[in-house]
């Protein structure tokens, strides 16, 4: 999922921070993945044990508001108990994850890994730290996408994370809004407004802007705007030969041009995705903006934080130009305790079967071949939406994907370019050149190439 800010982090994160937050489920269960319905041959016994997840954002397997895939678990398999910590943040996740496999000390026993850092963790620094899912855990990792598997393999052949979700893009619009703003409120007719080009994406909030209702923002942040774009680009942060390059990218130079325009035009509610204040959430809840882009991760995200009393006023629609923001792993750390059995619950985890019930609440794309044009995707609706064809939006969208090619860095520049350079400019009011020299100075000064 995000990501980060980027969740998909989305798209988007952990322990060790304050703000995270322990969900425990499930009494105690026993070793071992078995098949669909998490039962295997030795289900029946076995040691006590703990196994701890740690998540970013919103993974959709929890018993309170995901797909309840704890409790089916931990049913099937007596002796093991889950415990998950997740937070919002997704690059102080990686910052926290990163020290503590350092020292191998600290670590879940599962670690979600976001795609804006899987080139770092399959990197010669950190590529041994993982265990091999490719020869533990029963995982079939031809079920998967193959750019998904490649994404996730070191250059010695070893995978060191299976799939969650991928991000493929639309935008998420609130249909009150809309209507007091004079704007059509059908998907397709929304989607007309912005359709080929983000350039008629800012026209449309220009257009909202003039009959805005009172308080209301068009869109909720540039940083959030510039990560739809450049991730709706072929070209991103690296070039061909997996080299950060963001300096010379035409498509970080777009996505940076329109997130400056939409906040030198007033469009936004200058917030900061993920924030730990809670104030981008309570937005949601508010109604203080009208559309926020919507990998499929965040419909989870919008469902959970606007909450029951605006049930029904969200839709979505495709977006200006098709992207995939985000997108997530499972990884198991080797030097854990009970790294077999990690191995064998992310494996079940990441299976088509978890795979469609995580979509049918949480509207997490799959990364699985077969579940991708599933009717159980292909048909599906999320009660919170509507009537809204989620799957099939969605599914149509990650037809179109071509991933760009990653470096190591991207999650990390990425942050510098919004958390650093477009959030300056949106609450701030720092000069645009001013702070794109900011940010290349934060990268010179903390990445190593």
């Amino acid at each position: 999922m995000r990501t980060s800010s980027s969740r998909r982090g989305r798209r988007t994160a952990i322990n060790a921070i304050a703000a995270a937050v322990a969900v425990v489920t499930g009494t105690a269960l026993l070793t071992g993945c078995g098949g669909d319905d998490g039962k295997d041959a030795g289900a029946a016994g076995g040691e006590q044990i703990t196994l701890r997840i740690g998540t970013f954002g919103s993974f959709g397997y929890d018993d309170a508001t995901g797909a309840k895939l704890y409790a089916e678990y931990t049913k099937a398999h007596p002796n093991i108990k889950i415990e998950e910590s997740n937070v919002a943040d997704g690059q102080k996740y990686w910052d926290t994850l990163k020290l503590r496999l350092s020292r191998d000390s600290g670590l879940a026993d599962i670690q979600a890994l976001e795609v804006g850092y899987i080139a770092e963790a399959t990197g010669p620094a950190l590529a041994d730290k993982w265990a091999d899912l490719g020869k533990t855990g029963g995982a079939d990792l031809g079920a998967f996408l193959d750019w998904k598997v490649k994404q996730a393999t070191t250059a010695d052949g070893k995978v060191i994370g299976l799939g969650t979700d991928i991000g493929p893009m639309a935008i998420c619009y609130n249909k009150d809004l809309f209507a007091k703003a004079g704007l059509p409120t059908e998907r397709t007719e929304v989607a007309k407004l912005w359709a080929g080009d983000w350039a008629k994406f800012i026209q449309t909030g220009e257009t909202y802007k003039k009959s805005a209702p009172e308080g209301t923002s068009f869109h909720d942040s540039a940083s959030g705007l510039f990560n739809a774009v450049v991730s709706s680009e072929p070209v991103q942060y690296a070039n061909a030969k997996g080299e950060l390059d963001y300096e010379n990218s035409p498509g970080v130079k777009k996505a940076w041009d329109t997130a400056v325009a939409a906040s030198s035009g007033e469009l936004t509610a200058k917030l900061r995705q993920f924030d730990e204040k809670g104030t981008w959430n309570a937005a949601f809840k508010n109604s203080k903006f009208a559309t926020v882009a919507c990998p499929s991760w965040m419909t989870g995200i919008i469902k959970e934080q606007a909450g029951a009393e605006n049930q029904g006023k969200w839709d979505i629609a495709a977006p200006p130009v098709a992207g995939n923001w985000g997108g997530s792993f499972l990884a198991v750390p080797k030097s854990g305790k009970h790294a077999k059995e990690a191995a064998e619950l992310a494996a079940w985890l990441t299976a088509p079967a978890q795979h469609s019930k995580v979509f049918g609440v949480n509207g997490n794309i799959p990364s699985s071949k077969d579940t991708l044009t599933s009717p159980a995707v292909q048909d599906a609706k999320l009660a919170y939406f509507g009537d809204t064809p989620v799957g099939k939006i969605y599914s149509e969208a990650a037809a179109g994907i071509t991933p760009a090619p990653i470096s190591r860095w991207d999650g990390q520049v990425k942050t510098f370019l919004t958390d650093n350079g477009i959030l300056d400019i949106e609450q701030r009011g720092t000069d645009p050149a001013k702070a794109w020299e900011n940010v290349k100075k934060l990268v010179a000064d903390k990445i190593d190439q």
